[in-house]
C-alpha cells in the first residue's frame, strides 16, 4: 500500500464532512496533532442543517445503515456510540408503494420479512427472498475485507482468493439479471435493485456486487438518530474536539500552498497560512483538484444522476405511511434511461418520502411534520437546464401533484415550508456536475480504477469522501475516513 512519505505529525483536514470527520477521529488516535478547517458554520459537509420556522431539515442523507462504523471511528479515540447517539432502528425500513396499490413493508427481521413477501407476493418469493438473503450476506462478507475496507492501488490488488468467489458467484453479471435469479414479482425485483441509483447506475447497467446496498438496507438494517442524520456529524466532531482536534468553523480554505512536489499548508479565504505535514482533502474530489489544487487530472468521469429534493414543512400528517417511503412508478427501465441516458425529467417518477418528525417530534413545531421527497434528475453534464429559473417552480408543483394522486390528499394545502434543492444548488455547494452522489460506480471508476485517495504527484496530498475510494453513501464515505487515515499512518496494509 503506498502511503505518504515524510513528516505525518501534524495533519489539516479541510472539510469537516462525515469522511473529514471520520478520518479526523482515526489521525486522533494515532496520535497526529489534527486541524479541520470547515467552511459553515456546522459540522457535517452534505450531512448538514437546514432550519426554517421552526423545521429541522437534513440537508444530505437520511437513510443510515451500518453504526457500527460510526462506532468504530469514535473507537478510535476511546468513545462509546451510546455516549453520542441516540440511535432507533426503523421497523419497517422502508414501506414501499406500487402503482397496482399494494404495499410491501421492508422488515429486517428475516422471518418476519419473509412472511411479509407471501403475504404480498406468496411463497414462491419468500423462498427466494431467504435465498437472496444468503447470497447477499455472504457477497458483503467477501467485498468488505478485501476490497472495501482496503487501500487499493493498481487492479492487481484486487486478486485475493476471494476474487474467484465472487467471479463463482455471479458478482459481475448485471445487477438485475442476479436479483432477476432470485425473485419474478416485479415488486421484489424493484425493493431489491432500486439501491443501484445510489451508484448512479440503473439496476440493468450496475453489477451484482451493488446488492450488498440492498443487503445493507433491507437486512443489515436502517436507523434514525434523534435530531436527524445531522447529529451524526454533530456527534463526531464533539468526540473530535474532545480528544484535541481543533476544528475551526466559518474558514474557507482557497489553496493548497506546494512546494518540491509536496505540500506544505493550505490558505485561507482571509489571507492566513496553515501549515501542514499533511493535507486531507475532503470537498467533492473533482472539485477538490480544481479549485484547491495546482493541476487537475486530465481524466473526465461520469458522474451519477442528480436529485431534487424538496424541504417541506407542513400541518399535514399521514397515520398510514412509515418513516422512509418508497413510491414506485409505473414505469421501470424506461425511467432509468430517461433520467441517466436521455437526459430527461422522469414522466412517471419515482420518489423517496421521508417523514422524520414520525420518528422524532422534535425536528418540527408541535402538531407539525417534515417531509424529504426525493427525485431522481440528470445531472447537470447530461442535461444543463436552467433550475434557476422558473422550472424549479414547475418542477416543484408537479411532484406534489404527484404525491396528491398517490395518496397524499392535501399535501399542497398543508405546507407551511417548501425549499427546493435542485442540481444547481448542488453544484454551488461544491459538487461536480451538480450531484450529491458523485462519480458513478460504472466498471472503470470502482475499486482501484476509481480516483484515488492519495495524490499521484503531491506525495503528502490525501483525498477523502463519495468521490475517491470506496465510494457513494454514508458508510462508504466513513470507510473512506479510515482508508485515508491509514495513507497517513501506514495501518490497515
Amino acid at each position: 500500500m503506498r502511503t505518504v512519505t515524510g513528516r505525518t505529525d501534524r495533519v489539516v483536514v479541510v472539510g469537516a464532512g462525515l469522511g473529514g470527520l471520520a478520518c479526523a477521529l482515526h489521525l486522533a488516535g494515532s496520535g497526529r496533532q489534527v486541524t479541520v478547517l470547515e467552511r459553515e458554520p456546522v459540522p457535517g459537509g452534505r450531512a448538514g442543517r437546514l432550519s426554517v420556522d421552526g423545521y429541522d431539515f437534513d440537508t444530505g442523507p437520511t437513510v443510515l445503515t451500518m453504526p457500527d462504523l460510526i462506532a468504530e471511528a469514535l473507537g478510535a479515540v476511546g468513545e462509546e456510540l451510546h455516549d453520542w447517539l441516540d440511535l432507533t432502528p426503523l421497523d419497517p425500513a422502508y414501506r414501499a408503494y406500487y402503482p397496482d396499490g399494494s404495499t410491501l413493508d421492508v422488515l429486517t427481521d428475516t422471518t418476519r420479512m419473509a412472511a411479509e413477501i407471501s403475504r404480498v407476493c406468496g411463497p414462491r418469493e419468500a423462498d427466494g427472498y431467504l435465498r437472496f438473503v444468503d447470497y447477499a450476506r455472504e457477497l458483503w462478507r467477501l467485498e468488505r475485507t478485501d476490497f472495501i475496507e482496503r487501500n487499493l492501488d493498481a487492479p492487481t490488488d484486487l486478486i485475493t482468493g476471494n476474487l474467484l468467489k465472487l467471479l463463482t458467484g455471479g458478482a459481475f453479471r448485471r445487477l438485475q439479471t442476479k436479483i432477476n435469479q432470485f425473485f419474478r414479482d416485479p415488486r421484489t425485483q424493484r425493493i431489491f435493485s432500486f439501491q443501484a441509483m445510489y451508484a448512479g447506475l440503473a439496476p440493468h447497467d450496475a453489477l451484482a456486487i451493488y446488492a450488498v446496498i440492498a443487503y445493507l438496507d433491507s437486512v443489515a438494517g436502517v436507523y434514525f438518530p434523534r435530531g436527524g442524520i445531522h447529529a451524526v456529524s454533530r456527534a463526531m466532531a464533539g468526540a473530535a474536539e474532545k480528544h484535541g482536534v481543533q476544528i475551526r468553523y466559518d474558514t474557507t480554505v482557497t489553496r493548497v500552498e506546494t512546494a518540491n512536489g509536496r505540500a506544505t499548508g493550505v490558505l485561507t479565504a482571509d489571507g492566513e497560512l496553515v501549515p501542514a505535514d499533511v493535507v486531507v482533502l475532503n470537498p467533492d474530489l473533482p472539485v477538490a483538484y480544481r479549485d484547491l489544487l495546482p493541476a487537475a487530472p486530465s481524466r473526465r468521469l461520469t458522474y451519477s444522476p442528480s436529485c431534487v429534493v424538496l424541504h417541506v414543512g407542513s400541518r399535514q400528517g399521514y397515520a398510514k405511511i412509515a418513516h422512509h417511503n418508497i413510491h414506485f412508478g409505473r414505469a421501470w427501465k424506461g425511467t432509468f434511461d430517461e433520467v441517466i441516458r436521455r437526459g430527461e425529467l422522469m414522466t412517471d417518477p419515482s420518489l423517496l418520502v421521508t417523514n422524520p418528525s414520525r420518528t422524532d417530534p422534535s425536528v418540527a413545531p408541535p402538531d407539525r411534520h417534515t417531509y424529504y421527497v426525493l427525485a431522481p434528475v440528470p445531472n447537470l453534464d447530461r442535461a444543463p437546464f436552467e433550475w434557476r429559473g422558473d422550472l424549479t417552480r414547475r418542477y416543484g408543483d408537479q411532484l406534489i401533484g404527484t404525491l396528491e394522486d398517490r395518496g397524499y390528499v392535501g399535501f399542497g394545502d398543508g405546507v407551511e415550508v417548501l425549499q427546493a434543492i435542485t442540481p444547481a444548488e448542488w453544484a454551488e455547494q461544491g459538487m461536480a456536475a451538480g450531484t450529491p452522489f458523485a462519480a458513478a460506480h460504472t466498471l472503470f471508476q470502482t475499486g482501484p480504477f476509481r480516483p484515488s485517495n492519495l495524490h499521484r504527484d503531491l506525495a503528502n496530498v490525501v483525498f477523502v469522501g463519495s468521490g475517491t475510494q470506496p465510494g457513494v453513501g454514508v458508510p462508504m464515505v466513513l470507510i473512506s475516513g479510515k482508508l485515508a487515515a491509514g495513507r497517513i499512518t501506514g495501518e490497515g496494509r
